[in-house]
């Protein structure tokens, strides 16, 4: 039975219409057998696909089978005690570190790709040795970002192991990365925005803040995601500045010493004593990461259809 098409008023029927450019799958190896060049890339394509897909799923089926009976509500419990083993205080110092070193890298580097963008000159000595230390700061390991904070903000600033220390220093694993994806958004919005924008009389600032900045907001989101991501994946340098000591409350302020979701994982695996409960900070861990990943990108499409 033929389906009945509804048209609202003005509206064209274009359902009986065929698309000339489409093509059968009988088509396709037709013309891969002509290139066989070309159909040896298509395999080792739909092959490399299948193989990361196979490895993403396995990894995340394996976690879940071993942490998922694991769970119990004990491990939510707002106190740790040695019957518990709660990762809730370890969970609630993740969210606070990650929301502070989002909120000074994000403003920071938000408005320094800005200026690199928008202000400075495309040939000003400045702008090049910023991108080219923000491009290497990237690639520096983050033990080496642990040591500096150690250095710097436990020892030289005396503020001992604390959140607050950790979350500077995530700020400026982040940092880069931010400032670095965000001004290749800006680059990517067409100058045609901006003249436009200019011809219909809005100022400069006007401009960026009304036009230029909605328009590169999913660039901008996925760098706060990939900075978010390594906040919450990190275990290394948060053990040098933030603390590894699991067994306490959780901290009342960001100036108190707190182990991160991460740093509780990696101190159950050496310590071996609680391998089920490790599971099942692992299986708690990618699900905040999930949801943080969605959030951001629910949070960028919101702002990108009201402006």
């Amino acid at each position: 039975m033929a389906k009945e098409v509804v048209l609202r008023e003005g509206e064209v029927d274009i359902s009986h219409i065929v698309p000339i450019n489409r093509q059968s799958f009988a088509d396709k190896f037709r013309a891969y057998c002509k290139k066989p060049g070309s159909f040896t890339v298509f395999l080792l394509t739909i092959l490399a696909t299948l193989i990361a897909a196979a490895m993403v799923i396995w990894i995340l089926v394996y976690v879940f089978i071993q942490g998922i009976p694991n769970l119990n509500a004990g491990l939510f419990s707002w106190r740790w005690t040695t019957e518990n083993m709660s990762l809730l205080p370890s969970l609630i110092n993740t969210l606070i570190i990650a929301a502070i070193s989002l909120v000074i890298a994000g403003v920071i580097g938000i408005f320094a790709a800005i200026f690199m963008v928008e202000y400075a000159k495309s040939t000003n000595i400045f702008v090049k040795i910023v991108r080219v230390a923000a491009e290497t700061l990237s690639g520096i390991p983050s033990i080496v970002y642990g040591i500096f904070g150690l250095m710097v903000f436990v020892n030289l600033f005396g503020w001992g192991n604390t959140l607050l220390g950790g979350a500077f220093t995530m700020a400026l694993m982040m940092l880069p990365l931010i400032m670095r994806t965000t001004e290749e958004a800006l680059l990517a919005v067409p100058d045609s925005f901006r003249e436009g924008s200019f011809a219909l009389g809005a100022g400069k600032l006007r401009t960026i803040f009304r036009i230029i900045l909605p328009a590169a907001v999913p660039g901008i989101v996925s760098g706060v995601i990939l900075g978010l991501g390594r906040v919450v994946g990190e275990t290394m340098a948060l053990i040098f500045t933030a603390g590894s000591a699991y067994n306490r409350p959780f901290a009342s302020g960001p100036m108190q010493q707190g182990s991160t979701l991460t740093v509780y994982l990696y101190s159950l695996c050496t310590e071996n004593t609680h391998p089920g409960v490790a599971w099942a900070v692992a299986v708690v861990l990618i699900i905040l990461v999930v949801i943080i990943n969605g959030l951001a990108e629910f949070i960028g499409n919101k702002l990108k259809k009201e402006y």
